[in-house]
């Protein structure tokens, strides 16, 4: 084999899975879950602010890229987006935005220290058990298509 062949053949296998061809169903699956989430009526500014938080916390640059843009076509504010990763230190959020986004970083980076309990408190100050849900699965979500996502980097 000469070393063409064996760079090509090296390379062909670290290139990245092509998602849309080998699991389309899985995708469409998935996507179907987001479009459920979606007609729920819940809240799309903190939609937005959930899925942009996830995605910086995994370093998916394409989904804080495409989630920053729906953020801004849907009304949201530069000021805000740029601040979203130091939420904790700004006054630019309410105590609903808040608690959403203290449990979207709780269910991302998963920490054994961290107290669900309290957390679950504040969302019940602030959400209704349905709406809990929906923010629940909208961050599962984004978690799962952060990996697929950072899985092609």
């Amino acid at each position: 084999m000469s070393d063409s062949e064996t760079l090509e053949r090296v390379s062909s296998k670290s290139k990245a899975v092509n998602y849309e061809t080998v699991i389309p169903n899985v995708l469409k699956a998935m996507a179907g879950v987001n479009e459920v989430m979606a007609a729920s009526g819940f809240d799309r500014t903190i939609h937005h602010l959930v899925q942009l938080r996830a995605s910086q916390i995994n370093g998916c640059a394409y989904c804080v890229k495409m989630h920053t843009r729906e953020a801004r076509e849907d009304g949201e504010t530069n000021d805000r987006l740029d601040r979203v990763i130091v939420w904790e230190h700004v006054s630019d959020f309410t105590a609903r935005e808040r608690a959403a986004l203290a449990w979207t970083e709780a269910l991302t980076i998963l920490d054994p220290k961290t107290n669900l309990g309290a957390l679950r408190k504040e969302l019940r100050e602030q959400f209704s058990e349905a709406e809990i849900g929906i923010l629940t699965g909208t961050i599962a979500q984004i978690n799962l298509w952060n990996r697929i996502a950072i899985s092609r980097h």
